[in-house]
């Protein structure tokens, strides 16, 4: 059993604008979790939040950045799980943009969510994704200069 996420927003801002609320650990921070990101291929990073030891998460997220087309594309691997060094969760995710009328078409495209556990995770990701992250995402983008 596999499931992978495919999440649209048409945002009235420019690519740019929306590469940097993506991109600067600052602002991810902020509609995302804490981080220690850097838009820099072979990074290793973290993001941290609060523990879910029911679902087997720890609270910290494991990436490595593994492509970046500045204003256009961001890759990185999404891990996790109940403890560091044991991995339950290994997927991949995508951020595109293109220009739109009127602003960016930004498409995130969370893929590899194997086993029946993982699709359960990402029946709650894929709400998370749509509805607090989203809220607070383009709360940030319209908050910036």
């Amino acid at each position: 059993m596999r499931r992978d996420l495919v999440i649209k927003w048409h945002l009235p801002h420019p690519p740019e604008k929306v590469w940097e609320c993506i991109t600067n650990p600052e602002l991810l921070s902020q509609w995302l979790m804490k981080n220690d990101f850097k838009p820099i291929v072979g990074h290793r990073f973290n993001f941290h939040t609060k523990p879910i030891p029911k679902m087997g998460f720890d609270g910290i997220v494991y990436c490595e950045v593994l492509e970046i087309i500045p204003s256009q594309k961001l890759v990185y691997t999404w891990k996790g799980g109940p403890r560091p060094g044991v991995i339950s969760l290994d997927t991949l995710l995508t951020w595109t943009l293109s220009p739109d009328a009127g602003g960016t078409l930004l498409v995130l495209e969370h893929t590899g969510f194997k086993g029946w556990k993982n699709y359960i995770t990402s029946i709650f990701m894929e709400a998370g994704w749509k509805k607090h992250v989203t809220r607070r995402f383009i709360s940030i983008l319209n908050e910036m200069k």
